[in-house]
């Protein structure tokens, strides 16, 4: 059998998959880079984009071909729930058992590592190097998780979505791809590493049977400490993240406080938090290019349906935006 010949194509599924993801990230993104540039001859592409955009309260009675209701959201959180769990769980499993964990003693070059915030297991070899991405990817799938379980919950019970609001379809389904391509691109390096150690356990499960496979035997501290190993730089980047995290909670608190405390037509300002600063806190603290086009329009759609709106607020990036 030729060895060589598999891993060549494995790696060439592995480039296409990268460029695939890369691609269909361009793609998604592109219009909304275009539709920023503050050009006249852009004001009609601009405007259809926004119709797409827009949601909820800001979509117009007159626009409503096209939408499904704004309660859909719960579709892709629950799907993304699902994905992201699926692989998070499969990439530490493979991580646990393909990656020992080895870790240099203390030199000249270690201390510089950890230093620059790299990692203090040793990637010499490049194989080791492609195993040590899995534990990357299980850190960051972890942020992942936390984030989509904590949607999940708000859809369910924080946001109480009124029966009129709706969302574009075209919205709705960037949605569905946001949450399953954006998962898939944290592990992409190791993806498909990840689903062939996952068919060999699938095949040795049919030849051998169920009473035939070894039990497994898991430690919970080789499955915690390598995460440990990582440089202090995930870490920080983990406190960020956490931050944005607990005032993004705190902000849709906020929101759907005011569902509960007014008639159902009535709209009133949000105040607490990070609203005293940005009109849309919930996309600061979630910063994604679409969602700070998203809040850059209900910063207008504020503007216009209350004179004593506060002109201190920026519409998502204080100071600037």
């Amino acid at each position: 059998m030729d060895f060589s010949f598999m891993l060549n194509d494995h790696h060439q599924m592995e480039f296409l998959l990268l460029q695939f993801l890369r691609v269909s990230w361009i793609a998604a993104t592109l219009p909304i880079i275009i539709a920023s540039i503050p050009i006249p001859k852009l004001n009609c592409f601009r405007r259809l984009l926004l119709g797409f955009a827009r949601r909820g309260k800001i979509m117009h009675s007159s626009s409503q071909k096209f939408t499904v209701p704004q309660r859909f959201f719960l579709h892709f959180y629950v799907g993304a729930s699902i994905w992201t769990t699926f692989l998070l769980v499969t990439t530490w499993l493979y991580a646990y058992r393909m990656v020992p964990l080895v870790a240099e003693p203390l030199s000249y070059s270690t201390i510089t590592s950890y230093l620059t915030g790299g990692s203090t297991i040793r990637t010499g070899s490049a194989k080791f190097h492609q195993r040590y991405v899995a534990w990357q990817a299980v850190f960051i799938l972890l942020l992942m998780e936390a984030q989509v379980l904590r949607r999940l919950y708000e859809t369910i019970y924080v946001f109480n979505y009124s029966p009129s609001a709706r969302m574009h379809i075209l919205g709705y389904l960037t949605g569905w791809f946001f949450y399953i391509a954006a998962p898939l691109s944290l592990c992409g390096d190791c993806a498909l590493d990840v689903f062939d150690f996952l068919a060999n356990l699938a095949t040795e499960f049919i030849v051998k049977g169920k009473n035939q496979m070894p039990v497994p035997e898991l430690d919970f501290w080789l499955i915690l400490n390598p995460l440990t190993k990582l440089g202090w730089k995930h870490w920080i980047s983990a406190a960020v993240f956490f931050w944005g995290w607990i005032h993004q909670y705190r902000c849709h608190k906020i929101l759907g406080s005011l569902r509960d405390s007014r008639q159902a037509d009535e709209y009133v300002i949000p105040r607490g938090d990070w609203f005293e600063i940005v009109s849309s806190p919930h996309y600061l603290s979630e910063m994604v290019t679409n969602l700070a086009f998203a809040a850059v329009e209900t910063h207008r759609w504020y503007r216009r349906k209350f004179e004593d709106y506060p002109s201190s607020r920026f519409a998502v990036i204080p100071f600037i935006l």
